[in-house]
Protein backbone atom coordinates (compact mmCIF):
# COMPACT_ATOMS: atom_id res chain seq x y z
CA UNK A 1 0.00 0.00 0.00
CA UNK A 2 2.50 2.40 0.97
CA UNK A 3 4.83 2.05 -2.36
CA UNK A 4 1.50 2.50 -4.56
CA UNK A 5 0.71 5.91 -2.63
CA UNK A 6 4.32 6.98 -2.83
CA UNK A 7 4.08 5.96 -6.48
CA UNK A 8 1.02 7.97 -7.28
CA UNK A 9 2.49 11.00 -5.29
CA UNK A 10 5.78 10.92 -6.83
CA UNK A 11 3.99 10.86 -10.48
CA UNK A 12 1.99 13.59 -9.89
CA UNK A 13 4.98 15.81 -9.07
CA UNK A 14 7.00 14.55 -11.90
CA UNK A 15 5.03 14.41 -15.03
CA UNK A 16 5.78 17.54 -16.45
CA UNK A 17 9.91 17.74 -16.01
CA UNK A 18 11.56 18.39 -18.89
CA UNK A 19 15.40 18.22 -17.29
CA UNK A 20 15.66 14.71 -18.30
CA UNK A 21 14.47 13.63 -14.47
CA UNK A 22 11.02 13.50 -15.34
CA UNK A 23 8.50 10.55 -13.83
CA UNK A 24 9.34 8.14 -16.61
CA UNK A 25 12.99 8.46 -15.72
CA UNK A 26 12.19 7.14 -12.06
CA UNK A 27 9.77 4.61 -13.42
CA UNK A 28 13.04 3.35 -15.07
CA UNK A 29 15.03 3.71 -12.01
CA UNK A 30 12.10 1.54 -10.44
CA UNK A 31 11.98 -1.15 -12.86
CA UNK A 32 15.48 -1.39 -13.12
CA UNK A 33 15.90 -1.45 -8.65
CA UNK A 34 13.39 -4.09 -8.75
CA UNK A 35 14.95 -6.12 -11.12
CA UNK A 36 18.17 -5.89 -9.59
CA UNK A 37 16.57 -6.95 -6.27
CA UNK A 38 15.50 -10.11 -7.86
CA UNK A 39 19.30 -10.80 -8.98
CA UNK A 40 21.22 -9.60 -5.89
CA UNK A 41 18.96 -9.28 -2.91
CA UNK A 42 18.08 -6.89 -0.44
CA UNK A 43 14.71 -5.53 1.01
CA UNK A 44 12.37 -5.24 -2.25
CA UNK A 45 9.53 -2.02 -0.15
CA UNK A 46 12.65 -0.45 1.00
CA UNK A 47 14.44 -0.79 -2.67
CA UNK A 48 11.38 0.86 -3.67
CA UNK A 49 10.45 3.32 -1.79
CA UNK A 50 14.09 4.72 -2.11
CA UNK A 51 14.03 4.39 -5.69
CA UNK A 52 10.78 6.24 -6.40
CA UNK A 53 11.97 9.13 -3.98
CA UNK A 54 15.65 9.19 -5.10
CA UNK A 55 15.50 12.89 -6.94
CA UNK A 56 12.42 14.19 -4.38
CA UNK A 57 13.95 17.01 -3.88
CA UNK A 58 17.34 16.74 -5.92
CA UNK A 59 19.98 19.88 -5.98
CA UNK A 60 19.29 20.16 -9.72
CA UNK A 61 15.81 20.92 -9.43
CA UNK A 62 14.82 22.73 -5.78
CA UNK A 63 17.32 25.75 -7.06
CA UNK A 64 20.27 24.51 -5.55
CA UNK A 65 19.78 23.00 -1.71
CA UNK A 66 22.38 20.14 -1.16
CA UNK A 67 21.02 17.04 0.55
CA UNK A 68 17.58 17.87 1.38
CA UNK A 69 16.04 14.81 -0.61
CA UNK A 70 16.43 12.72 2.62
CA UNK A 71 14.63 14.93 4.83
CA UNK A 72 11.72 15.32 2.37
CA UNK A 73 11.61 11.76 1.81
CA UNK A 74 11.28 11.13 5.63
CA UNK A 75 8.62 13.38 5.91
CA UNK A 76 6.72 11.96 3.28
CA UNK A 77 6.66 8.53 4.00
CA UNK A 78 6.26 9.24 8.08
CA UNK A 79 2.96 11.72 6.85
CA UNK A 80 1.70 8.47 4.81
CA UNK A 81 1.89 6.42 8.11
CA UNK A 82 5.57 4.38 7.31
CA UNK A 83 7.49 2.94 10.31
CA UNK A 84 9.90 5.46 12.00
CA UNK A 85 12.63 2.68 11.65
CA UNK A 86 12.10 1.99 7.76
CA UNK A 87 11.56 5.77 7.01
CA UNK A 88 14.95 6.74 8.08
CA UNK A 89 16.73 3.51 5.99
CA UNK A 90 14.90 5.23 2.98
CA UNK A 91 15.55 8.71 3.51
CA UNK A 92 19.34 7.60 4.26
CA UNK A 93 19.49 6.16 0.67
CA UNK A 94 17.64 8.64 -0.85
CA UNK A 95 20.60 11.43 0.75
CA UNK A 96 23.35 9.07 -0.40
CA UNK A 97 21.92 8.34 -3.92
CA UNK A 98 23.17 11.23 -6.35
CA UNK A 99 26.66 11.16 -7.27
CA UNK A 100 28.70 14.03 -5.61
CA UNK A 101 31.64 14.45 -7.46
CA UNK A 102 34.69 12.43 -9.47
CA UNK A 103 36.74 12.63 -6.30
CA UNK A 104 33.68 12.17 -3.83
CA UNK A 105 33.55 8.54 -2.02
CA UNK A 106 30.14 7.15 -2.37
CA UNK A 107 28.09 6.91 0.80
CA UNK A 108 26.10 3.50 0.70
CA UNK A 109 27.17 0.64 2.21
CA UNK A 110 23.73 -1.44 2.26
CA UNK A 111 23.05 -3.69 -0.44
CA UNK A 112 19.34 -1.36 -0.77
CA UNK A 113 21.45 1.42 -1.19
CA UNK A 114 23.74 0.17 -3.52
CA UNK A 115 21.03 -1.89 -5.41
CA UNK A 116 19.15 2.03 -5.90
CA UNK A 117 22.57 3.92 -6.64
CA UNK A 118 23.03 1.55 -9.37
CA UNK A 119 20.03 1.51 -10.96
CA UNK A 120 20.15 5.55 -11.21
CA UNK A 121 23.67 5.23 -12.37
CA UNK A 122 22.40 3.30 -15.32
CA UNK A 123 20.17 5.32 -16.41
CA UNK A 124 22.41 8.16 -16.64
CA UNK A 125 24.56 6.07 -19.06
CA UNK A 126 24.09 4.48 -22.83
CA UNK A 127 21.73 5.73 -24.98
CA UNK A 128 19.29 7.02 -22.28
CA UNK A 129 21.94 8.89 -20.92
CA UNK A 130 23.30 10.60 -23.92
CA UNK A 131 19.44 11.80 -24.07
CA UNK A 132 19.14 12.99 -20.73
CA UNK A 133 22.27 14.33 -20.67
CA UNK A 134 21.58 16.64 -23.56
CA UNK A 135 17.71 17.51 -22.11
CA UNK A 136 19.31 18.64 -18.82
CA UNK A 137 21.88 20.63 -20.48
CA UNK A 138 19.40 22.49 -22.34
CA UNK A 139 17.29 23.03 -19.76
CA UNK A 140 20.07 24.95 -17.91
CA UNK A 141 20.93 26.81 -21.13
CA UNK A 142 24.23 25.06 -21.41
CA UNK A 143 26.42 25.11 -24.77
CA UNK A 144 26.57 21.59 -26.12
CA UNK A 145 30.10 21.72 -26.69
CA UNK A 146 32.91 24.32 -26.31
CA UNK A 147 36.61 22.74 -27.17
CA UNK A 148 38.22 24.94 -24.87
CA UNK A 149 37.06 24.70 -21.71
CA UNK A 150 38.23 21.48 -20.63
CA UNK A 151 36.34 18.55 -18.38
CA UNK A 152 36.89 19.10 -14.48
CA UNK A 153 37.15 16.30 -11.38
CA UNK A 154 35.57 17.98 -8.62
CA UNK A 155 36.58 16.83 -4.37
CA UNK A 156 33.76 18.70 -3.51
CA UNK A 157 29.75 18.04 -3.95
CA UNK A 158 29.14 21.72 -3.80
CA UNK A 159 31.88 22.69 -6.34
CA UNK A 160 29.76 19.61 -8.21
CA UNK A 161 27.04 21.15 -7.78
CA UNK A 162 27.35 24.76 -9.02
CA UNK A 163 29.85 24.19 -11.95
CA UNK A 164 28.10 25.24 -15.21
CA UNK A 165 30.03 23.56 -17.93
CA UNK A 166 28.91 22.24 -21.26
CA UNK A 167 26.89 19.02 -21.87
CA UNK A 168 30.42 17.16 -23.65
CA UNK A 169 32.11 17.89 -20.32
CA UNK A 170 29.37 16.30 -18.72
CA UNK A 171 30.57 12.72 -20.07
CA UNK A 172 34.11 13.39 -18.24
CA UNK A 173 33.30 15.05 -15.52
CA UNK A 174 30.84 12.19 -13.92
CA UNK A 175 28.63 9.60 -17.36
CA UNK A 176 32.10 7.88 -18.21
CA UNK A 177 33.22 7.48 -14.39
CA UNK A 178 30.32 5.39 -13.74
CA UNK A 179 31.03 2.16 -14.97
CA UNK A 180 33.73 1.74 -12.49
CA UNK A 181 31.31 2.69 -9.89
CA UNK A 182 28.68 0.34 -9.84
CA UNK A 183 28.47 -1.74 -7.25
CA UNK A 184 26.43 -5.13 -8.02
CA UNK A 185 27.62 -7.86 -10.33
CA UNK A 186 24.19 -7.84 -12.23
CA UNK A 187 24.53 -3.80 -12.57
CA UNK A 188 28.55 -4.34 -13.74
CA UNK A 189 27.19 -6.42 -16.62
CA UNK A 190 24.78 -4.24 -17.69
CA UNK A 191 26.88 -1.01 -17.67
CA UNK A 192 29.58 -2.47 -19.74
CA UNK A 193 27.52 -1.98 -22.69
CA UNK A 194 26.05 1.42 -22.05
CA UNK A 195 29.43 2.85 -21.49
CA UNK A 196 30.61 1.53 -24.72
CA UNK A 197 27.81 3.21 -26.49
CA UNK A 198 29.00 6.41 -25.10
CA UNK A 199 32.19 5.99 -26.28
CA UNK A 200 31.11 4.92 -29.88
CA UNK A 201 28.85 8.04 -29.88
CA UNK A 202 31.52 10.36 -28.26
CA UNK A 203 34.13 9.25 -31.55
CA UNK A 204 31.19 9.96 -33.81
CA UNK A 205 30.39 13.61 -32.17
CA UNK A 206 33.94 14.58 -32.37
CA UNK A 207 34.10 13.34 -36.36
CA UNK A 208 31.38 15.14 -36.87
CA UNK A 209 32.31 18.34 -35.16
CA UNK A 210 35.74 18.49 -36.73
CA UNK A 211 34.36 17.64 -40.14
CA UNK A 212 36.25 13.80 -40.50
CA UNK A 213 35.42 11.15 -41.88
CA UNK A 214 33.49 12.88 -44.79
CA UNK A 215 34.50 10.70 -47.85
Amino acid sequence: MIVKTILEHVKNQFETDTTGHDWFHIERVYKMACHLQAKEGGDLEIIQLAALLHDISDHKMNGGKLNEGGNVALLLLLENGYEEKKAKIVANIVDGVSFKGALVKDQQISIEGKIVQDADRLDAIGAMGIARAFAFGGSKNRPIYEPSVLPELHDDFKKYATAKSHTINHFYEKLLLLKDRLHTNTAQVIGLNRHQIMEAFLVQFYDEWNLKNLD
